[in-house]
């Protein structure tokens, strides 16, 4: 079995040594340009696209991460980029869920209890009282309710906020009211208080973040985008938070990233920021599930994770 691998920037010889241990039958070898020789599998991240057009003998190519709009992109210019047939892998947790849970909880406890506001009146020397946000009326709406989605509702639920979650489909999750369709959408939003963006990035959902989605929240809403920067229209945020709309945000993604030194994000005292870092896969949880999903692909099965191209996730 012959494994190829390309990441811009991963560690390759600590995934080549863990995927080796793992499947001991396997030569996995970093793909280069000029490389065309035989492969089972690809294990990509932003792959070039020869790397994948025109290659033979592929049973199955794994997304080193959680979305796949890199090589959905490519594949819009470039359609026989990925083999007719060839399934489409990502990773659907590997260690992201928690993480995820971590940032989510952090910020709507800290924007529950107000603590972003007294740090801000620290660094004004001002002692004052802030009145306590009202726990059932401090709903938190989800948006995207995939694996991701799920694990940062559970992470909520010992907390005792209303939780509410849409989707392009109907979900059942005990203890969150679901909301789905496009006809749902502005019941989910009128109340929601804490938004938070775990949706796949798609055609349909490049922008879905603007003025008219945000000022259907509740009034001073908060907002934690965790999926994709093109999500979010960034001037509409800030317009947003000016008319009062959005009380304050977290934003790990961004349109641009890094995001330039001189983007107004950057001094506004009420923005969040980090470097797209509040998942990432853990690698060892990746070859885990890497490794599992190619013994279920060599015994005839289909593992989870497998991207629907039209959909896009």
């Amino acid at each position: 079995m012959d494994i190829i691998f390309y990441h811009p920037f991963f560690n390759a010889d600590k995934w080549i040594a863990g995927l080796q241990q793992r499947l001991p039958q396997a030569r996995v070898r970093v793909w280069s340009p000029g490389d065309d020789a035989p492969a089972d599998y690809a294990l990509v991240r932003q792959p070039p696209v020869a790397m994948l057009q025109n290659r033979r003998g592929l049973k199955g190519v794994f997304a080193l991460g959680a979305g796949v709009d890199d090589i959905l992109a490519q594949l819009r210019n470039h359609p026989d980029m990925l083999p007719a047939g060839v399934p489409l892998f990502r990773l659907e947790d590997t260690g992201m869920g928690r993480q995820m849970q971590e940032y989510a909880v952090y910020h709507v406890l800290g924007w529950f209890r107000r603590f972003n506001e007294y740090q801000q009146q620290k660094s004004e020397a001002r002692w004052q009282h802030l009145r306590n946000h009202s726990r059932d009326a401090f709903s938190i709406g989800i948006l995207g309710a995939g694996v991701l989605g799920r694990s940062v509702a559970e992470s909520l639920k010992p907390w005792g906020f209303p939780l509410r979650c849409w989707s392009r489909t109907p979900k059942n999750l005990p203890g969150v009211t679901s909301f789905y369709g496009q006809e749902q959408l502005a019941e989910f939003l009128s109340g929601t208080q804490v938004l938070i963006n775990l949706l796949p990035n798609t055609l349909q959902t490049v922008g879905i973040l603007n003025r008219q989605l945000l000022s259907q929240l509740k009034p001073q809403a908060f907002l934690l985008n965790l999926a994709r920067g093109p999500h979010l229209v960034e001037d509409d945020l800030l317009a947003a938070m000016a008319a009062g709309e959005i009380k304050a945000a977290a934003l790990d993604v961004f349109v641009q990233e890094p995001l330039p030194q001189e983007h107004p994000f950057w001094a506004h005292p009420d923005i969040a920021i980090t470097p797209h870092n509040a998942a990432v896969a853990l690698p060892d949880d990746a070859m885990d599930y890497i490794a599992s999903a190619i013994r279920q692909r060599e015994s005839g099965e289909m593992p989870a994770g497998r991207v629907d191209l039209v959909r896009g996730y």
